[in-house]
């Protein structure tokens, strides 16, 4: 006995939502944002090292660097929080840009075109 018309498909495509594609753009210049910060964690720890290791007396510069490392080190779960989705919904924004608004109601599945 055949079952219902299209009762296990797949689910349709649907459409993005212009908050969607707002909180996708938020989230992807946020991990920008941590990713640069950590980048300037990570060349002022070195250049803290030098200072250190240049003069005794300069010792506690050492102890910033590796507290800044250890910040760095505390941010990579949050960059990859924010960037992991922000990667996935902007390709899913990309996705529906190149299908077309069209593609939404005439019933085309991802992938076709």
């Amino acid at each position: 006995m055949p079952g219902p018309p299209g009762g296990y498909g797949p689910p349709r495509f649907q459409e993005v939502s212009v908050g969607y594609r707002r909180w996708a753009g938020v989230l992807l210049w946020l991990a920008i944002a941590v990713a640069v910060l950590m980048m300037v964690a990570f060349v002022a720890g070195i250049v803290f090292l030098v200072k250190a290791d240049a003069d005794v007396d300069n010792a506690a510069y050492g102890y910033i660097a590796l507290l800044l490392w250890f910040g760095i080190a505390a941010a990579i779960p949050v960059l990859l929080a924010l960037g992991i989705p922000a990667f996935v919904m902007k390709r899913r924004v990309r996705q529906q840009e190149r299908l077309g608004h069209d593609a939404v109601y005439q019933g085309h599945k991802v992938g076709e075109q």
